[in-house]
C-alpha cells in the first residue's frame, strides 16, 4: 500500500537537459574502514559499479563485467572486497560476484532472482537470499502472476544460501541452508558466524510480510528456532557485536521499502522485545549495530537525522536536513565502527548527490548533479489540527502565476508512511502540474510517519476520518500562506491515498477533480480478493468476517450516492496489493450515478502502474483531467 501518487508517475528522474543526463547513485555501500562507498552509477540507460574515496568522492574504480546486465546490491566484506549481483534479463540468472583489488569472479549462478548478499564476520562465506524459478518479483507491489488454474497452493519462497568463497563452485546447483515452507525476509549474521537471526514466515511470502516473526537460523544446519513473536511488525533485525541482543525496527505497519517505528531490543537467547525509543516524537526508518554502537536514520518532523541511540536516551542526531537520504542497505549505510556515514542525499530543489563523513558532519562528495535546474520552490508547512501537530510540503512553481492559482493534493500511499522530498524531474507529475500552473499540497496527516509510532497508529478503525481532517486542515492553512484558489482544488492519490481519493469524494465537495491510483472502493469485497490481507489486522482490530461493519463504515462504495466529484481511475492488471476489481466497482457505482469518469486498466502492470511508458500515459492522462474539471472551474 505504499506508493505516493506522485513517486508512482516518476519516470527515473529527469535532468538539465534529459531523463538520461541527469547522474544516477543506487545501491550504496561503505567500506568497514569507511575510506570507499561503491554505487552503482549512471548517466544513461545503464550502470556500472563504481568506487570512490569517501574523502573527495574521486572515482577509484569502476567495474563492468557483463555488457548486457545490470548490477544491484552492493556489499563489502569485512577485508574491505566487494561483493555484488549481476543479473543476466536474457538467461534468467543471477550471478553472485566477488571482486578484489585485481579479479572479478562469480561465486554461484541462481536461476530465478536473489537479494541481500552479506558476508560472514570471518571473510569465508557469503549468505544470499534467493528465489529459485521464481514467478515473480519478490514484494507485493511488483506484478503478480496470472489468477488462473488453481490458485494460492503454491508460492515463491525466498530462502537462504550459504555459499563458500574459496570453494565456490559458480555452475553448481544452488542449495538453500534454510527450510522450504519458509521465507526469510531479512537477517544479520550473528558475530561468531554461527548462525543468524532473520525476521521469517510460514506460507504465502507477500502476505505475511506484516507478521512475521524473529528466529535464529543456524549457519550449519539450517534449523530455525523463535526469538520472539513480537505485537508490533519487525524490520531490519540487526545484532549486537557481543552477540547477546538483537534490535530490530517495530511498528504498526510499514509497507515493502518504507520502513518506519520505534526501537527494540530483544536476547538473541529468546524473551520480550523491549522498546528503548517509547514515546519518541519521530519515526526510525533505518538502524545498524556499530562496533561503536547503535546509528539509527530517522524522520523528525521534515527533518531526515542520522544519530546516535543509547538504550533509553533519546536518540542524539548527528546530520539533520529537509531532505531524503537513500543507501543500498537503508536509507544511510555506516562503517564497522560506526563513526563514519554515507547516504544519497536529495530535494525537491537538488538532484541527487553523494553524502559522506563523520555522522555529525556529512558533506557532499559528488557534484555531478550541481547543474541540474530547480523546476520548483519548495516550502515545509505545518499546522495543528485536533490536538495533533501536522506536517506537509507545498510545491510552487519557480515563476508563480499571476493571481491566485489551483492546487493539487496528492496523498501519500502506506497508510504509514511519508511524502520526503525527491528531486523533481521534468518527467514527474509535480513537474508537469507545477508546469501547466498548478500548486502541488504533499500532506503528512496522522498515520504518516515523523510524528512518533503514536501519531503513526492514530488512524487505526479510523481510516479517512481523522486523517481526512488532518489534510482539510492542511489545505486551510496553505491557502493562509499562498494564492491559491479555492475554488480550484483536485486531489490525487494512489494506493493508500488512492483510498482518500475515492473516499474523499464521498465526504466533501471541496475538490472539482479527482484522480485515483489503484485506489479501495469496497474495504468488504477487497478484504477477501487481495494478496496481503494481513495488514489490515492491527488497523481494523478483527479481520472482515469478524467485524464486517467496521469495513463497511469506511468503503466508499456504501455511500456512492454522495459523490459528484469528476474522478479518473487507472490500475494495474496484475496488482496484488489494490485488485484492478477495487477500481471497477468505484467506476461502475460513479457511471451509475452519473458522475464524469474514466477508468483505465494499464495491461501487465503491478502496483501503481510505474512502467515507464504506461506511467508517462497515465500523467498525460491526470494532467488532463485537472485541466478539464479544476482548472476551468469556477
Amino acid at each position: 500500500m505504499r506508493l505516493t501518487f506522485a513517486a508512482a508517475l516518476l519516470v527515473a528522474t529527469a535532468a538539465p537537459t534529459s531523463a538520461q543526463s541527469l547522474h544516477q547513485y543506487g545501491a550504496l555501500a561503505l567500506s568497514p574502514a569507511g575510506d570507499r562507498i561503491a554505487t552503482v552509477e549512471n548517466s544513461g540507460t545503464r550502470g556500472v559499479v563504481t568506487i570512490r574515496a569517501v574523502a573527495d568522492g574521486r572515482v577509484l574504480r569502476t567495474i563492468d563485467p557483463c555488457a548486457t546486465c545490470s548490477y544491484s546490491r552492493l556489499t563489502f566484506a569485512p577485508d574491505g572486497d566487494l561483493v555484488f549481483l549481476v543479473r543476466d534479463g536474457t538467461a534468467g540468472t543471477v550471478r553472485l560476484t566477488y571482486a578484489d583489488a585485481r579479479t572479478t569472479r562469480t561465486v554461484a549462478t541462481i536461476a530465478g532472482i536473489a537479494q541481500t548478499p552479506r558476508v560472514s564476520p570471518d571473510g569465508k562465506r557469503i549468505a544470499l537470499l534467493v528465489t529459485l524459478g521464481a514467478a515473480k518479483e519478490s514484494g507485493a507491489t511488483q506484478a503478480g502472476v496470472r489468477m488462473i488454474g488453481e490458485i494460492g497452493e503454491k508460492s515463491d519462497e525466498q530462502r537462504l544460501a550459504v555459499f563458500d568463497i574459496a570453494a565456490a563452485k559458480p555452475a553448481a546447483p544452488v542449495t538453500p541452508l534454510s527450510p522450504a515452507g519458509r521465507y526469510i525476509y531479512e537477517y544479520d549474521w550473528t558475530p561468531d558466524g554461527r548462525g543468524f537471526v532473520a525476521t521469517t514466515a510460514l506460507g504465502n511470502g507477500d502476505n505475511n510480510w506484516w507478521v512475521a516473526t524473529l528466529d535464529a537460523i543456524d549457519a550449519r544446519t539450517g534449523a530455525v528456532r523463535a526469538i520472539a513473536k513480537p505485537a508490533t511488525q519487525l524490520n531490519q533485525p540487526r545484532v549486537s557485536p557481543d552477540g547477546r541482543t538483537v534490535a530490530y525496527v517495530g511498528g504498526l505497519m510499514s509497507d515493502f521499502g518504507s520502513i518506519g517505528g520505534d526501537v527494540f531490543t530483544v536476547p538473541l537467547a529468546g524473551g520480550s522485545p523491549r522498546n528503548i525509543t517509547a514515546g519518541a516524537k519521530s519515526t526510525v526508518t533505518t538502524i545498524d549495530w556499530t562496533k561503536g554502537g547503535l546509528r539509527t536514520v530517522t524522520l523528525a518532523g521534515d527533518q531526515v537525522q542520522l544519530g546516535t541511540l543509547t538504550p533509553g536516551q533519546p536518540v542524539v542526531p548527528g546530520f539533520a536536513k529537509p531532505a531524503s537520504v537513500s543507501a543500498g542497505d537503508g536509507r544511510a549505510v555506516f562503517s564497522a565502527d560506526g563513526r563514519i556515514a554515507a547516504a544519497v542525499v536529495q530535494d525537491y530543489e537538488h538532484a541527487p548527490a553523494l553524502y559522506a563523513g563523520p555522522i555529525g558532519a556529512l558533506r557532499q562528495v559528488t557534484h555531478d548533479n550541481d547543474a541540474a535546474p530547480a523546476l520548483v520552490t519548495a516550502r515545509s508547512i505545518t499546522w495543528k489540527n485536533e490536538g495533533y501537530d501536522v506536517q506537509g510540503w507545498l510545491l510552487a512553481p519557480r515563476t508563480p502565476p499571476a493571481g491566485k492559482a489551483p492546487m493539487i493534493t496528492l496523498v501519500h500511499g502506506g497508510p504509514s508512511s511519508a511524502s520526503m522530498p525527491g528531486y523533481l524531474s521534468e518527467t514527474s507529475l509535480n513537474a508537469a502540474l507545477l508546469k501547466a500552473g498548478y500548486y502541488v499540497f504533499l500532506p503528512n496527516p496522522r498515520g504518516s510517519y515523523g510524528q512518533g509510532e503514536a501519531f503513526t497508529a492514530a488512524n487505526k478503525r479510523d481510516f479517512g476520518g481523522g486523517d481526512l481532517r488532518d489534510i482539510l486542515a492542511g489545505i486551510d492553512a496553505v491557502e493562509r500562506l499562498a494564492p491559491i484558489d479555492d475554488t480550484r482544488l483536485g486531489l490525487g492519490g494512489c494506493s493508500y491515498g488512492g483510498f482518500m481519493a475515492m473516499w474523499a469524494n464521498t465526504q466533501t465537495d471541496r475538490f472539482k477533480g479527482i484522480v485515483a491510483g489503484a485506489g479501495l472502493s469496497n474495504w468488504v469485497s477487497y478484504y477477501g480478493t487481495n494478496g496481503i490481507d494481513q495488514w489490515m489486522l492491527p488497523f481494523f482490530g478483527k479481520s472482515m468476517y469478524d467485524d464486517m461493519k467496521a469495513y463497511e463504515d469506511v468503503s466508499a462504495i456504501y455511500q456512492a450516492k454522495r459523490a459528484k466529484t469528476p474522478t479518473f481511475i487507472y490500475v494495474g492488471e496484475r496488482d496484488i496489493e489494490v485488485p484492478p476489481t477495487q477500481s471497477i466497482e468505484w467506476w461502475h457505482a460513479l457511471k451509475d450515478r452519473n458522475v464524469p469518469v474514466s477508468l483505465v486498466i494499464y495491461p501487465d502492470a503491478g502496483h501503481c502502474v510505474t512502467g515507464a511508458e504506461q506511467s508517462a500515459d497515465v500523467r498525460q492522462r491526470a494532467i488532463a483531467w485537472y485541466d478539464r474539471y479544476v482548472k476551468t472551474a469556477r
